[in-house]
């Protein structure tokens, strides 16, 4: 079994070694008696030694090029210590970047600094920001429970807002315009995913970027990302200090043009006694139960006047009762000029709609306070029905920008989702923020929207009706009946394989840009979109495009052909992969997912009994006849889809007509 030094790789990282898939490994352990033995793990997720597997690669020529990373990473991994790996890292891409330096983080042991050394070689002949880029992305992805990042699109698009935001303040006011160059702070940095996003988007001269970070292994990765960010360009000063901001400020007295903040969410150990007096709580003492609205007054401390923050924030510090006095003092001095509700999946936690707060401190040059605020709802800009996670960034990005374009200028209709609401509305009892509370009473249709839903509507019934017509020539055969199979027969017989989803065996969520979506039971029951991704591993169930999916459980029976990328199956999930000699696959989904094959083959306990796949039904026809069938299977499932549509539209057509018409804004005819 393991020895004490060896470094354990499972199939999934032996995949990646030698460019190869999942599938390929496992046949190579079956094919090959030299392939190395199990040294750990399970039989579902063995393990093996690295240095066995790289010996047997190179002897059989099946290690990729790519492989010199791939052999690197899990010697990071068994490190053991999240911390030391990613000093480990940040100690490799210094050393890339500075190979004549001598100095060397005292808090890694000996082991972890040889490796450094070596990744540092391999960078220097491989790419060295394309090998710390690697590392950094695999310790992330390692590591992602335990950390909050700031995905690239949501990072630049906060980065486009504070940099408008402020230009919007200059112009403005004469007065505030300011020394040449912009600084840019981020007291709760990570490993730099703001501050990277600001060298992209500021292209002009005299870049500052100052951030703060209390956990030294992210203060020492953000340092070594933010070195190959700013090597190729000029004019560039980075300062990382590693402090918890909000205890111990290492910046006091800064005044940041912008400052742009993920801060950590539901943290009731924030500092609330020993900070019950400080200076920077102009608008009051945050409660304890509201650390986020602590660190809202602490960005605005640093920002000069007419400076511009953009905060992430999770949607509950908008409305929360404790925190309703500090949202008033920020709104009647000017300071929390807009709010966007983001669609669920931007950054962690993915299943929240998070929020941008969008804050100006006030000029010195007097003037009138703003009388309203800014409140855009964007949570519509998912992308429905798809198989991947996220929003549709493109749009976002855009809509947002658009609908925050009004920020200083009643000029131009607003866009659909966006209100500007009068301070007197908003500083009631509640002083609640939600965008979705105010702007669900603004979002009546258009003449042009109502015109085109109609359009849509009229559309969707003659497509009911062509398929009605088709479908309604299907005639009753004789009262013969026609002979079946069970899939438990097929499989016995070859026509297909059988495998059962599971949950993933670490259970470890990973960010939207990692690993590969993970269908269950439960995001069938809401839309059909996998609610989370998972790492690719050789022992999960995963659809591929053609296979057949089956849920087996009553509540959600159905079957259907995968279309789309692949997909990791959850428990109750199955994927089916038929033989195309012999079966089709739109055929044998038609068949599996009669509502009487479900009835007879569950156990009818409750709703959530299973369904026991191998004695589902299939029809025994010829493969030439199972393609005729197969087609009207199709016709019945685009069917049932234009009913669903056509009734949702038909509703919401209905709902706003209704609403329209009791306001009296629609004129009636004779």
């Amino acid at each position: 079994m393991r020895t004490s030094h060896a470094v354990p790789v499972s199939l999934a990282e032996i995949a990646r070694i030698a460019g190869v898939g999942r599938a390929a490994v496992s046949n190579w352990r079956r094919r090959h008696d030299s392939f190395p033995s199990r040294i750990g793990g399970t039989d579902v997720s063995p393990q093996f030694s690295l240095a066995e597997v790289e010996h047997w690669l190179r002897e059989n020529g099946k290690l990729d090029a790519v492989g010199g990373r791939e052999l690197l990473w899990p010697r990071f991994e068994a490190l053991g210590s999240r911390d030391e790996s990613g000093l480990a890292v940040a100690e490799a891409a210094r050393r890339m970047r500075l190979p004549r330096s001598r100095v060397t983080s005292p808090a890694l042991s000996e082991e972890a600094r040889e490796l450094a050394g070596e990744a540092a070689r391999l960078g220097r002949s491989e790419g060295p920001r394309e090998t710390f880029d690697f590392l950094l992305q695999r310790w992330l992805d390692t590591h992602v429970r335990q950390l909050s990042t700031t995905p690239a699109p949501l990072a630049s698009l906060m980065t486009r807002i504070a940099l408008n935001a402020r230009l919007g303040a200059v112009r403005g006011n004469e007065g505030d315009k300011g020394p040449g160059g912009l600084t840019v702070f981020d007291p709760a940095c990570g490993t730099g995913h703001l501050a990277v996003a600001a060298v992209q988007e500021y292209d002009g001269p005299d870049l500052t970027l100052l951030g703060c970070e209390r956990d030294p292994a992210l203060a020492a990765l953000a340092v070594a990302r933010l070195g190959f960010a700013t090597e190729a360009r000029g004019g560039v000063h980075t300062e990382i200090a590693t402090a918890d901001a909000l205890r111990e400020d290492p910046f006091a007295g800064l005044q940041a043009d912008i400052a742009l903040c993920n801060p950590p969410f539901n943290e009731r150990d924030w500092g609330y006694e020993e900070l019950a007096t400080d200076q920077r709580w102009a608008h009051g003492l945050p409660p304890r139960t509201e650390p986020e609205l602590a660190w809202v007054q602490h960005v605005l401390a640093h920002l000069r006047p007419g400076g511009s923050a953009v905060v992430v924030l999770p949607p509950a510090v908008a409305s929360r009762k404790a925190g309703r006095r500090i949202r008033g003092s920020l709104l009647r001095t000017g300071m929390l000029r807009a709010v966007v509700a983001l669609p669920p999946g931007c950054a962690q936690p993915h299943s929240v709609s998070l929020q941008l707060w969008v804050l100006r401190a006030a000029p010195e040059a007097p003037g009138a306070n703003p009388q309203d605020a800014l409140l855009v709802d964007a949570t519509r800009l998912a992308k429905p029905g798809s198989r991947e996670q996220g929003p549709d960034w493109d749009a976002l990005s855009d809509f947002v920008q658009s609908a925050l374009s009004h920020l200083d200028s009643e000029e131009g209709a607003l866009p659909d989702g966006t209100v500007r609401i009068p301070l007197l509305d908003l500083l009631d009892d509640e002083v609640d923020v939600t965008p979705g509370r105010y702007t669900s009473m603004t979002s009546e249709p258009s003449g042009g929207e109502l015109a085109s839903s109609w359009g849509e509507l009229t559309t969707g019934l003659s497509r009911l009706m062509e398929l009605a017509e088709n479908l309604s020539k299907l005639g009753l055969t004789s009262g013969k009946s026609r002979t079946t199979a069970t899939v438990g027969d097929l499989v016995k017989a070859g026509a297909l394989t059988l495998r059962a989803g599971a949950q993933p065996s670490d259970g470890e969520a990973l960010p939207l840009d990692s690993g590969i979506p993970l269908l269950t039971v439960a995001d069938l029951l809401m839309d059909g979109t996998p609610s989370t991704r998972v790492a690719y591993e050789a022992s999960q169930t995963v659809a591929e495009e053609g296979d057949v999916v089956v849920a087996g459980v009553v509540r959600a029976f159905s079957a259907w052909v995968h279309e789309g990328p692949p997909v990791a199956l959850g428990p109750q999930l199955h994927a089916l992969r038929v033989d195309p000699a012999k079966l089709s696959a739109h055929f044998l989904a038609g068949c599996l997912r009669a509502p009487s094959n479900g009835r007879q083959a569950g156990t009818h306990a409750s709703s959530s009994s299973r369904v026991d796949i191998r004695r589902l039904h299939v029809l025994q026809l010829p493969l030439e006849e199972q393609g005729r069938y197969a087609l009207g299977f199709r016709r019945l499932t685009a069917l049932r889809a234009l009913l669903t549509s056509t009734d949702r539209l038909g509703r919401s057509l209905a709902d706003d007509m209704g609403d329209r018409l009791a306001a009296g804004g629609l004129t009636v005819g004779e």
